[in-house]
């Protein structure tokens, strides 16, 4: 119905860019410039929102604070390894599909500029609330780890697809055709 495989047929680079994207877990320990982390947070801010409320903030943690954010998940080791990690704060009001729709927006970005990322889910959100000192009303579930990827850098795992079949229907879940 949809065809196996057509980005084989792409030539546009942003879509190819797109299927490419990968999470990447090992990164350089030289710190991102200022410029690429403003071209970042601007990539972040210009993400589109439910009825342009742009509920969210963003706050930049490194140093020592990575560790203390890295405690209120379980698989964060990439936000400890990269110089930087990037929170999405959902303000008041916000949907957690906007949230999903930046950190995409920042992978992007990032991949754009040459830098890795890898998103973390920070399960516990009384701690990062405390953690990041965030405001009555708002949470973080989400953070980007971010740094120039390492010489070896690679997918965790390179890992396909399941067949479109599988993951895509017409009308009503489960029916093709």
């Amino acid at each position: 119905m949809w065809g196996a495989y057509p980005w084989r047929m792409s030539t546009n680079n942003f879509y190819d860019r797109i299927l490419g994207l990968r999470a990447l877990r090992s990164f350089r320990t030289d710190p991102l410039t200022d410029v690429d982390l403003e071209r970042l947070l601007e990539a972040a801010r210009w993400t589109g929102s439910s009825k342009n409320l742009q509920n969210w903030s963003f706050v930049v943690v490194d140093g020592d604070q990575k560790e203390h954010l890295a405690e209120c998940g379980n698989f964060t080791d990439p936000l400890r390894n990269g110089p930087i990690a990037i929170a999405l704060v959902e303000e008041p009001g916000g949907y957690e599909f906007d949230t999903g729709r930046v950190a995409q927006n920042l992978m992007l970005a990032a991949d754009a500029i040459g830098i890795a990322s890898c998103p973390i889910t920070l399960h516990r959100e009384d701690a990062v609330a405390t953690v990041l000192g965030l405001p009555e009303g708002a949470r973080c579930r989400y953070a980007i780890a971010l740094g120039y990827p390492a010489e070896d850098a690679s997918p965790a795992r390179f890992g396909g697809r399941k067949p479109m079949d599988e993951v895509a229907y017409r009308n009503r879940h489960g029916e093709n055709g």
